[in-house]
């Protein structure tokens, strides 16, 4: 359909992952090979795991989406209350233990990431004069995966072990915390190396390869992070400038299949399914899975977690036509006539799933809402072929809109916020006024507004709460009132504490 893939044979490794709507075979996915690469065992074939590494359950489903999404106002856990209650206390309501699943998969996946990187730049590093363009487009990916699993960990943990060299025995690896300031530095480094060396494009059958768009995008975020406003413009507007990108896809496109992979898809892990119900032998993931309406028979679409709240659908202006790409409606079995009836659509399948009658939650996120062809065509329903969108155009322009408005340009600040209102305009001409204010103040909620929603359930509400100081009074306006300003980062697994025999010392308040 979009990949032009063949298997790699072997499988890289597998594990075992138990929650409480489950308990499965955790196989690593597996990488994609195209057609004319190089041979098995080179550098090359080191790099190609680190793209299914990084679309793996581990980062992209459960721990990915507790971590990144139930924190904020704007998602909850969902299922049922007694599905993985325990994972809704500690992500929902910052009831925080060292010793969560979760996290502790998701601290152990970044740093696999960080091992394979480590291994893939020492080899490379060591061709000297032999390196060729193809090595040195492997070194820019390397370098970004890395610079992405760092950038995952100090958000999520803050201070962690910064390990940049390959591991041969186990105490290589039993390093002290280093400071934050030393791993952005890290970061920064290893993107200007994959800005360096990745290409602006490539040819169709690489679609989803990285490229220098993806690599100065993820810089920007990190800078963003930092609240480092001018280096966050000049990065922005590099890739604005580079007219690589732009919104000519309708915001009723980018999240259904065929809009995969669109204009402004910037960074989009690429994922495929087979014909078989065992998502260990699909080469894709399981982020739509997870998601899925928690249903029976026909209406059994996934695990039902990470679920928009009414918090987040009270917060889109009248007639906002993003509200309907991104609030999946249904309703519950056993529910009567009138609200059957009064249950909206949804757009464009006209299916009005219905959920398990004991569900939480109030809606599900449309931005993992599978096309019903596929489901058919493929013979089952929970979306292991959907890609995941990463970084998107649309975030840039944001990015780029609350970097000039905070160094006080508040005409390109006004420029690049109105392409986005326009874009989602198209669909809905009378909604979404024109924003003209020129005040920074106003102008600086009418962007953190657009940041909310246009990108939606997608990974950065809870980290955006934090930079901007904000996260204690909006979390607890919204009924969140476990949060104290410590739960902006989380602590450190108990097990990797445990192991380091006194070496590395968990967060401050844990």
């Amino acid at each position: 359909m979009k990949k032009y893939i063949l298997l790699i044979a072997t499988i890289i490794s597998f594990g075992i992952f138990t929650t409480s709507c489950s308990k499965f075979l955790d196989q690593e996915p597996q990488g994609e090979w195209v057609d004319g690469d190089q041979a098995s065992g080179s550098v090359e074939s080191d790099v190609l795991t680190l793209y299914a590494k990084v679309r793996h359950y581990d980062l992209v489903a459960l721990p990915g989406l507790a971590i990144h999404s139930f924190r904020s106002e704007d998602a909850e856990k969902g299922s049922n209350a007694s599905d993985g209650a325990s994972q809704a206390d500690m992500f929902d309501n910052f009831n925080y233990v060292a010793t969560n699943g979760l996290i502790l998969s998701y601290y152990n996946k970044n740093y696999e990431i960080i091992h394979t990187t480590n291994m893939a730049i020492s080899k490379i590093d060591s061709l000297g004069s032999a390196i060729t363009d193809g090595d040195k487009i492997n070194k820019g990916e390397a370098h970004f995966f890395r610079a992405y699993a760092y950038f995952n960990l100090v958000r999520a943990f803050g201070e962690v072990p910064l390990i940049n060299f390959p591991i041969k025995t186990a105490d290589q690896a039993n390093v002290p915390k280093s400071t934050i300031d030393k791993i952005y530095t890290l970061i920064d480094d290893d993107l200007k190396v994959a800005e360096e060396n990745l290409p602006r494009t490539w040819a169709s059958a690489y679609v989803g390869r990285l490229t220098w768009g993806a690599a100065r995008s993820l810089h920007a975020k990190t800078y963003l992070m930092r609240n480092d406003w001018m280096n966050t413009y000049t990065a922005t507007t590099d890739v604005i400038n580079s007219g690589l990108y732009n919104l000519n896809t309708d915001f009723s496109k980018i999240f259904r299949e065929d809009g995969e992979n669109s204009s402004e898809s910037v960074w989009e892990l690429q994922a495929t399914a087979t014909e078989s119900q065992n998502a260990s032998t699909d080469i894709g993931c399981q982020y739509a899975q997870v998601q899925g309406v928690r249903g029976t028979g026909q209406w059994d679409l996934g695990w039902g977690w990470n679920t928009p709240t009414q918090i987040l659908a009270n917060a889109f202006e009248a007639d906002d036509p993003r509200k309907d790409e991104t609030l999946l409606y249904f309703y519950k079995q056993g529910a009567d006539a009138a609200t059957i009836a009064a249950t909206p659509t949804n757009k464009p399948y006209n299916e009005k799933p219905i959920a398990q009658s004991n569900v939480v939650n109030v809606y599900y996120n449309k931005k993992a809402y599978t096309n019903p062809a596929l489901r058919t065509s493929y013979g089952h329903r929970q979306g292991y072929w959907y890609n995941v969108r990463m970084i998107r155009y649309a975030d840039v322009l944001l990015m780029a809109a609350e970097a000039a408005n905070e160094l006080g340009n508040s005409n390109d600040a006004l420029n690049f916020l109105e392409q986005v209102r326009a874009r989602a305009r198209r669909e809905a001409p009378n909604a979404l006024p024109t924003i003209t204010t020129t005040n920074p103040v106003d102008l600086q909620t009418a962007i953190r507004h657009e940041r909310r929603i246009e990108l939606a359930m997608e990974f950065d509400r809870f980290y955006d709460l934090v930079r901007w100081g904000i996260a204690l009074q909006v979390l607890h306006a919204a009924g969140k009132t476990g949060y104290q300003d410590r739960h902006r980062y989380l602590p450190l697994p108990q097990t990797a504490i445990d192991n380091s025999n006194g070496v590395l010392k968990q967060n401050p308040d844990y």
